[in-house]
């Protein structure tokens, strides 16, 4: 019997029984979380896994479980330097791995931070924005011609991209009052749009891409809210579930998080999730703008994937990075 799989399935579940030897894989944000346990299943089922991190000390402590799984399996691992906030470290990681000329079946855009204090990345953009997805944005396209026909593109995408739309008259909060919160959903948002603009251009060639979200987990992500302010943001969607008549919030595992990313990326057929947004191991459905929903229902607003949304927020990346693709 086929397994059904949704929000508690974990990685190993997804790739059960799956041969992924002489697959290339390219991961980033492997040093800590969910890029670990990506990495960790992709080569424990035998692929070739590439890992990208800023602190390569730390990224070597964190993946130690990874070499031993890829070791035993078949697999390969190694790591590449990345600083998303440093568009010079982007092109200086995207050049290296251009000049070895190696394909990738798949490339999973996975780094990101959230709700950071207010501040700018090396190059002056907002740190959210700049990191979460310009980075990622001149990354993945300097890397194209190296994703293989038939690979393909996630981007990790999130719930709180209903935060808010992007804003692309001000996308560094020049004008605008900034909002921790606000910023991180203007880069989630980004994230999906990106998606869904880059499998336009290369699903011709059958390469697809499609953004996900890992669902709630504990991990270093959190590390800049306080736990006053997590208790709090639980407290209120435990009451939006009670007057749903649902059951409390449980935080997801890091396996289970990491769930979604394999199986878009692997599992799902390409037509079913080239150019949309996936949760749970399944495709997200478009809720409208004016009906409420809790922070951790599921769904996905119709702002984010809209294409001409999607072609205006890559017009205006290509102008803020200078840089056309």
């Amino acid at each position: 019997m086929t397994q059904v799989l949704g929000a508690t399935s974990t990685t190993d579940e997804v790739l059960s029984g799956i041969d992924f030897h002489g697959k290339r894989i390219l991961v980033t944000g492997v040093s800590a979380g969910i890029g670990v346990e990506t990495a960790r299943a992709l080569a424990a089922h035998g692929a070739q896994v590439t890992g990208a991190a800023r602190d390569l000390e730390k990224a070597e402590a964190a993946t130690a479980q990874v070499r031993k799984d890829a070791a035993a399996n078949g697999g390969s691992f190694e790591l590449v330097a990345l600083d998303l906030a440093s568009l010079k470290s982007v092109r200086a990681c995207a050049d290296g791995l251009l000049a070895r000329g190696d394909a990738f079946d798949v490339v999973i855009a996975n780094a990101g931070v959230m709700a950071t204090p207010f501040g700018h990345t090396l190059d002056g953009f907002e740190t959210q924005f700049g990191a979460n997805h310009l980075g990622h944005f001149v990354l993945v396209n300097r890397l194209a011609p190296l994703i293989r026909a038939g690979g393909r593109l996630i981007t990790l995408a999130s719930a709180g991209h209903r935060f808010s739309n992007v804003n692309l008259d001000d996308p560094d909060f020049q004008r605008t009052p900034y909002d921790p919160f606000v910023a991180y959903g203007r880069s989630k948002t980004a994230n999906i749009l990106f998606a869904v603009a880059f499998d336009r251009r290369h699903r011709g060639r059958g390469v697809r891409a499609a953004a996900v979200h890992p669902g709630g987990i504990q991990t270093e992500l959190g590390r800049h809210m306080d736990s006053a302010q997590r208790q709090t943001m639980i407290d209120r969607m435990n009451q939006q579930l009670a007057a749903e008549g649902k059951a409390p919030f449980q935080w997801k595992t890091i396996p289970q998080g990491a769930a979604t990313s394999v199986w878009a990326g692997f599992i799902a057929p390409p037509d079913e999730v080239g150019g949309r947004y996936c949760e749970n191991c399944h495709v997200g459905t478009i809720v409208p703008d004016d009906v409420v929903i809790s922070a951790i229902s599921e769904g996905v607003r119709a702002y984010a994937l809209d294409p001409h949304n999607a072609e205006a927020l890559w017009k205006k990346s290509e102008e803020l990075v200078g840089e056309s693709f």
